[in-house]
């Protein structure tokens, strides 16, 4: 995402205030598996990176199949985002050492020289954002006017879909 639309550049600020995703990856019987990760902290610039195991399901699920979804909730500001993408297994030291944080080592108790240690990086292909006001009152007011009215045109949150 070097030359960002004001939607795409959106999208990252949306992903920026989310600290927990969802990441959902496929089984081999072919069943969505979804499991929270902890984002790292870089810069959104169509690449999410989070450490794993190399022996762990998601990343043999990943092996297998590619293709995955994450998925950011952001309840203070009334935001909900889902990016789907393809998801690799990493070894680079170097970007290990560049996104690694303290609080990690809780999962990985010998830091950077964990046995097994390894990154995902999902490259994502598109984004699909609902957000809703800013104010806790005004979402439930709009919310409420729009249930009682049943009108859906009055519901305040707006929906996009972005190609990254």
């Amino acid at each position: 995402m070097t030359d960002t639309t004001p939607t795409q550049h959106h999208v990252a600020e949306l992903v920026s205030d989310a600290k927990v995703a969802m990441l959902t990856t496929t089984t081999s019987e072919g069943r969505s598996v979804s499991r929270p990760m902890a984002l790292q902290e870089a810069e959104f610039d169509g690449d999410l990176w989070f450490f794993a195991y190399d022996d762990s399901a998601k990343a043999q699920q990943i092996g297998a199949h590619e293709q995955v979804n994450v998925a950011f909730v952001n309840m203070k500001g009334h935001t909900w985002t889902s990016l789907a993408g393809r998801a690799t297994i990493v070894h680079d030291r170097t970007k290990a050492e560049d996104l690694w944080a303290k609080p990690l080592q809780a999962w990985f108790p010998d830091g950077l020289e964990t046995d097994g240690l390894c990154l995902i990086r999902v490259e994502a292909d598109s984004a699909e954002y609902w957000e809703g006001p800013g104010s806790t009152v005004a979402f439930v007011v709009q919310t409420v006017r729009a249930a009682v009215t049943r009108n859906p045109d009055r519901d305040p949150i707006e929906n996009d879909t972005v190609q990254l």
